[in-house]
């Protein structure tokens, strides 16, 4: 039987993450109260901040920017685009 939670970031009871994002209190915390379809947007929302800010994962200073930006965005008032940040237009497919 697969482990729920109920989801910080969505408010519903859903299959949670498979695993403990952090070795740290947030990651503990995530692993705790975040799902994983609500962790798969964390994801994609990362990739976009790692582009518009261009952010150097071999850094630690980078790692910072995003455990900062991840928080927000399941326990705080919400990550957000950085300000130059213009959306892709959907395909037309």
């Amino acid at each position: 039987m697969s482990r729920t939670v109920l989801c910080a970031k969505l408010g519903r009871e859903l299959p949670a993450m498979a695993y403990q994002p952090f070795r740290d209190a947030l990651g503990e915390r995530l692993y705790q109260s975040v799902s994983q379809e609500a962790w798969q947007m964390w994801i994609e929302h990362s990739k976009m901040l790692v582009n518009e800010y261009r952010l150097d994962l071999a850094t630690s200073e980078a790692h910072e920017v995003l455990k900062k930006q991840c928080e927000l965005f399941f326990f705080g008032e919400g990550a957000e685009a950085p300000p130059d940040y213009v959306a892709p237009e959907p395909s037309k497919d």
